[in-house]
């Protein structure tokens, strides 16, 4: 067990609402622990990016119960969680409420928005990407 992980997470869809994926990546140090890509169904863009915070955190219990810190590009999601910004709508605070849950299995979790610079970021959106295109292709 580590005693901080870091979380990258990125949520997309195609059409708002739309099919819809997420891309997580959980790392300690610079190395890469565990990614994954999921198609979650159909869902808006700020959905996904909430989804993929929850499974971002049900994945880092695998390997912490210390310090989360979750990586988004989403200034939405990571706002709203700082609580900076209010949640106006149902959907949203659904998810939100669901994160809350999640955070009790860990010390500290701590939010921070980076742009889709982030090497990290980037290959999450890939993995949002990969998991959309092979549903599209169908």
């Amino acid at each position: 067990m580590y005693s901080r992980v870091y979380v990258y997470t990125d949520g997309g869809s195609r059409g708002n609402p739309g099919p819809a994926a997420i891309g997580v990546i959980v790392a300690e140090g610079g190395k890469i622990l565990k990614e994954f890509g999921e198609y979650i169904g159909k869902a808006t863009k700020n959905e996904a990016e909430y989804r993929a915070v929850i499974r971002g955190l049900e994945t880092a219990g695998g390997f912490c119960r210390g310090e989360v810190v979750i990586v988004s590009d989403s200034e939405l999601v990571v706002n709203q969680l700082r609580g900076l910004y209010r949640i106006r709508k149902s959907n949203l605070l659904r998810l939100f409420n669901l994160v809350r849950k999640r955070e009790r299995e860990f010390e500290r979790v701590v939010y921070m928005h980076r742009r889709r610079q982030d090497p990290l970021l980037r290959r999450a959106d890939m993995l949002v990407n990969l998991e959309l295109n092979k549903r599209m292709s169908r």
